[in-house]
C-alpha cells in the first residue's frame, strides 16, 4: 500500500507549493515507469546473479515475466501519452517520446523472447537498447542532452545490477539454505562485486545532480524534493551494504541486513520513477 501511494501520489505531493505546472497522469506514468525499472533490474540482476552462483541450484527465472511486464508497461505509457496529448496511437508513435517508448516495448519483448527460448545472455543487447532509449527519453532538454543521456545509461545500468543482483542472490541463498556456507560464500561474492556499481551509482548520481538541479531550487522544486528523498534512501542502502560487508568479514551472518537493503532499494526504484515524472527544475531558477 505504501509503495502504491508513493508512485501514484508522490509527484503531486512533491509539487505542492512550488508553482510548477501539474503533470497530466503523473501517478499512472510513475507506476508504469517503476514497472519498467523493476523489469530491467530483475532481468539484468538475474544474468549477473547467475554468473556469481557458479553452478548449483538456481531459483525459478523471473526474467521472462519481468520482461513481459516491462513491455506491457512501456506500451501502457504510449497509451497514456496518446490520451494526454489527444493523439491516436499511430500519431503518438511519430512523436519523440512515443517512438522511444515503442523501442523500449519492442526491446523488452525481444529480451523476453531470449529468456523464453533458453538464450538468456542474448537478452543483453535488447536490454541495452531499452536502457539507451529510456536515457534518451529522460533527457530531451536543450542543455547538454548527450551528457545527461550518457550519465543515465551508466546510472540505470549500475542501479539495475545492484538491486536486481541482490534480489537474485537472496533468492538463490534461500534455495541453498541447507548449505549455509555455500549461501554465505555467494553473498560474499556479490558484496565484493557490488562495490563497483555502488561507486558508479554515486558518481553518476552526483554529476547528474550538479548538471540538472540548480542550487537555488533544491527545496522549492518537486525535482529537488524527490531527489533529496532518493539520496537519503540510497545513503541508507549504502550503509546497510557496508554493514553487511563488515559482518561477512567477521564471519557473521549478513542475510538480515541484505534483506533490509533490498527493501530499501525497491523503494529507491519507486522514488526514481517519480523523479522521472516531475518537471525539469531549471525554469524555476531562471524565471
Amino acid at each position: 500500500m505504501v509503495a502504491l501511494f508513493v508512485v501514484l501520489y508522490g509527484a503531486g505531493l512533491a509539487s505542492r507549493g512550488t508553482g510548477e505546472l501539474r503533470i497530466p497522469a503523473a501517478g499512472t506514468t510513475s507506476f508504469l515507469r517503476a514497472a519498467v525499472f523493476a523489469a530491467l533490474a530483475l532481468h539484468l540482476g538475474e544474468l549477473a546473479g547467475a554468473a556469481l552462483a557458479r553452478g548449483g541450484p538456481l531459483p525459478r527465472t523471473l526474467a521472462l515475466p519481468a520482461a513481459l511486464a516491462g513491455a506491457a508497461a512501456s506500451a501502457g505509457q504510449i497509451v497514456v501519452l496518446a490520451v494526454v496529448s489527444d493523439l491516436d496511437i499511430p500519431a503518438t508513435y511519430g512523436t519523440r517520446e512515443g517512438g522511444l517508448l515503442l523501442v523500449m516495448a519492442n526491446g523488452l519483448l525481444l529480451a523476453a523472447g531470449c529468456a523464453g527460448t533458453g538464450r538468456p545472455r542474448w537478452a543483453l543487447l535488447p536490454l541495452a537498447g531499452v536502457i539507451l532509449a529510456e536515457a534518451l527519453r529522460a533527457h530531451p532538454e536543450p542543455y547538454s542532452p548527450e551528457w545527461g543521456t550518457a550519465l543515465t545509461v551508466v546510472h540505470l545500468t549500475a542501479a539495475s545490477l545492484w538491486a536486481g543482483g541482490l534480489c537474485h542472490v537472496l533468492r538463490t541463498m534461500w534455495l541453498r539454505r541447507a548449505t549455509p556456507a555455500d549461501a554465505r560464500a555467494l553473498l560474499g561474492r556479490y558484496a565484493r562485486g557490488a562495490l563497483w556499481p555502488l561507486v558508479v551509482l554515486a558518481a553518476t548520481g552526483t554529476l547528474s545532480t550538479l548538471r540538472r538541479l540548480p542550487a537555488d531550487v533544491v527545496l522549492t522544486s518537486a525535482y529537488g524534493r524527490v531527489l533529496i528523498a532518493k539520496l537519503v534512501l540510497v545513503a541508507v542502502a549504502t550503509a546497510l551494504a557496508l554493514a553487511a560487508r563488515g559482518r561477512l568479514r567477521r564471519g557473521r551472518d549478513a542475510h538480515a541486513a541484505a534483506r533490509v537493503e533490498l527493501a530499501v532499494l525497491a523503494t529507491v526504484v519507486l522514488v526514481s520513477a517519480v523523479l522521472t515524472v516531475v518537471p525539469d527544475p531549471h525554469w524555476l531558477s531562471t524565471r
